[in-house]
């Protein structure tokens, strides 16, 4: 039997926050704010996250009334209005609820299409409205299901490229098989060049991706990528914890994440900076062998692109345990969450484990110490700046 795509309704959410920008009142927090260059106001807005409600997280919705005045209706107005005819925003059935929020934030209505599967398991994609000429954003996470929500994205990309799009961009929230990007044995394949092959054989234009597991995946596309970094908004959530800077130090959970543990830390008023040096010895498996760092008395933020099995993580966190640290919270931007990574994370070893919604929260992996944020602004933000031919990494200075 077919199973079609059913997206959420806007006045079902209850759900609001502030939008993620960065807030230059926070003693510990050196950052510009996360400001559009299309407008001339200047402004800082905290990040409000909801209680939890019955021990789960509620994960923020984007509403008009709770955003800033630079992005709230007039603006967005003459934006719509100037370019509705010409940019559609699609999405596939691994993520829409943050497909649709990132609508939201641009004015947008989310464009019809009709996505589903066959007894046999092939899947059907027809776009219910014309694209021709239109510049299309395909927002499809290769999530898990990872097999099946990548050939849903190649399929909706050969949709559109045979509807006569102008052009397609793929929006990858999570990008599967980033983690087989070399060779570490004989006879291995490397499965990230074979996804980025596929993706632009498949008619592909342009790649929007987040925190990519290695800087050199960007590489294995022969069409343009934007690599869009997911720090802006955990640190906004961080600033609203009001750490003092003397008691904060950046941990990374193993030698391979320094580079990304530092720019965090740099962003954190230079905090200090403590490695977990681990040795693996098969996939999903991690053994820690010592710290090299001081974290006695301090609170410890672990900071690193997905949490799968939790394995690295957990193992860490017991170490900054034993070794003194006061505090320890677990920031991701890729909420994987392979068995057995909810026992491991809700067994008491963090304060916090905090993650975006690139991947959809689910009720079962749900867990008291869950807080989910949503990228949504930031990657609404980074499509209209795509579209206007104006500069995305000038989000991130």
């Amino acid at each position: 039997m077919a199973s079609s795509l059913v997206l959420p309704s806007p006045s079902s959410a209850s759900t609001s926050y502030s939008t993620p920008l960065f807030s230059s009142s926070r003693s510990f927090l050196t950052h510009k704010s996360f400001v559009p260059k299309r407008t001339r106001l200047r402004t800082s807005v905290n990040c409000e996250i909801s209680e939890p409600v019955n021990g789960k997280p509620r994960v923020p919705i984007i509403n008009d009334g709770t955003l800033p005045k630079f992005l709230q209706a007039s603006r967005l107005q003459n934006s719509v209005s100037r370019n509705n005819n010409r940019l559609k925003i699609f999405t596939g059935t691994a993520n829409p609820s943050l497909s649709q929020e990132i609508a939201w934030y641009m004015g947008f209505e989310l464009g019809k299409v009709k996505i589903k599967r066959f007894a046999d398991g092939e899947i059907y994609v027809q776009l219910q409205e014309s694209v021709r000429g239109c510049d299309v954003y395909l927002v499809q996470s290769t999530c898990p299901p990872a097999n099946e929500n990548l050939m849903e994205l190649l399929v909706m990309i050969d949709a559109c490229r045979r509807a006569s799009a102008k052009t397609i961009t793929a929006v990858i929230p999570y990008f599967g098989y980033a983690r087989a990007d070399r060779k570490t044995q004989g006879r291995e394949s490397i499965g990230a060049k074979l996804v980025a092959n596929l993706i632009t054989e498949a008619g592909a234009d342009r790649v929007l991706a987040c925190d990519l597991h290695s800087g050199q995946s960007m590489g294995y596309f022969d069409i343009p990528v934007d690599h869009v970094y997911c720090q802006p908004v955990v640190l906004d959530y961080l600033a609203s914890k009001k750490i003092s800077s003397d008691d904060l130090v950046v941990v990374s959970p193993d030698v391979g994440g320094v580079a990304r543990a530092r720019s965090f830390a740099k962003k954190l008023s230079d905090a200090p900076l403590a490695i977990v040096d681990k040795r693996r010895h098969g996939h999903n498996v991690a053994e820690v062998m010592n710290l090299i760092g001081d974290v006695k008395g301090k609170v410890a933020v672990m900071v690193d692109d997905m949490i799968d099995t939790a394995g690295t993580i957990a193992k860490g966190a017991a170490l900054l345990h034993q070794e003194g640290a006061r505090e320890v919270y677990a920031c991701c931007t890729h909420a994987v969450f392979s068995p057995p990574a909810i026992e491991r994370l809700s067994s008491g070893l963090f304060q916090e484990v905090i993650v975006t919604n690139t991947i959809p929260a689910i009720e079962k992996n749900c867990f008291p110490q869950l807080t989910v944020l949503s990228v949504a602004n930031l990657l609404g933000e980074t499509i209209w700046r795509v579209h206007d031919d104006c500069s995305v990494s000038s989000i991130f200075q």
